[in-house]
């Protein structure tokens, strides 16, 4: 079976949306599939049998002509996090064309039915994404810091400096740092990420970094913090899952479709003050250390490259009767 997988994301871009095609094409490839990654596909273009579509809304194109095309053949669509939280509100009609026209509908964590039109609900199949253990080798967080990493792309939806502005609310007694990896997607933001550190000893901002980098973080560190005020369910947490490293949450769906509702580590979205609390508390609270470790770690077998391709091929087989 031939597949087109299409995500807006250009190639050797360490955007969520291309990670996840790049990984999915290797777990399709080893079951057997042709897979192809397409930016964009137009009517005119290269037949595939299968279509994978990331973005309901920056792929809307591409799933219109597929559809108008190929009518009979298994069209999938993946929701994001902008398609759910954002997209669906802001550009309906395109969004919800989208949805119409899947044969099957992927989201990535477990509460995306809770804000997506009931109508669509018998389409939706949960895919959890997969991570790779750390390394043996890779040494552990030091004993003269007390490491929280950030990890993503600075940008307005992932809140991405809540975590700085709550490290500067800590007890002067503290010895946590920010560590924070990732792109900025605009030059304000850049700004204001170098403006943080230049008054803000606790807060230091790598860039983009290479994967292995970002691994190298996960092990050095104590816990990583994730402050998004929107998700689609995202692959850090797998990733920290996996490397048995506790999170710190904002309390919004694509974090508790990841952690649980009842997560003891999450804090109100865009509160620096509850943040530093929960941070000060994870510092000091060698029991709440031990009980999100403990969490995140029986999460892990969820994200294993296994668990992802049955997923994932058991939604493929579903959307070909």
């Amino acid at each position: 079976m031939k597949v087109a997988l299409v995500t807006p994301a250009p190639p050797r871009s360490r955007a969520g949306n291309r990670a996840t095609a790049a990984r999915w094409s290797r777990l399709l490839r080893a079951a057997g599939y042709q897979v192809d990654i397409l930016e964009q596909w137009g009517a005119d273009d290269r037949s595939y049998d299968l279509m994978i579509a990331l973005h309901a809304w920056r792929s809307a194109s591409s799933i219109a002509a597929f559809s108008r095309r190929f009518p009979g053949r298994p069209l999938i669509v993946v929701l994001t996090g902008t398609d759910i939280y954002h997209f669906q509100h802001t550009h309906p009609e395109e969004t919800q064309a989208s949805l119409h026209r899947a044969s099957a509908l992927i989201g990535l964590h477990d509460h995306v039915a809770q804000d997506i039109p009931s109508t669509y609900h018998a389409r939706l199949h949960i895919v959890h994404q997969s991570a790779q253990p750390l390394p043996a080798s890779y040494p552990g967080p030091s004993v003269r810091r007390f490491t929280l990493c950030v990890v993503g792309h600075l940008r307005e939806e992932k809140d991405s400096l809540r975590a700085a502005d709550a490290a500067r609310l800590l007890p002067a007694e503290s010895r946590i740092q920010i560590i924070h990896a990732g792109r900025s997607h605009t030059p304000d933001w850049a700004l204001a990420a170098q403006a943080q550190m230049r008054d803000n000893e606790r807060y230091s901002w790598l860039g983009e970094v290479s994967q292995t980098v970002i691994r190298r973080l996960y092990a050095r560190s104590q816990a990583m913090v994730i402050s998004s005020l929107m998700e689609g369910g995202a692959n850090v947490v797998s990733e920290a899952c996996v490397a048995g490293l506790p999170v710190i949450a904002s309390d919004i769906p694509g974090n508790t479709g990841l952690l649980g509702q009842d997560y003891p580590g999450l804090f109100p979205a865009g509160d620096s003050a509850a943040l530093a609390k929960l941070m000060a508390r994870f510092e000091s609270d060698l029991a709440l250390r031990a009980a999100l470790t403990d969490r995140c770690c029986a999460q892990a077998r969820r994200h294993t490259p296994e668990a992802e391709r049955a997923g994932l091929l058991a939604v493929i087989h579903g959307a070909s009767l």
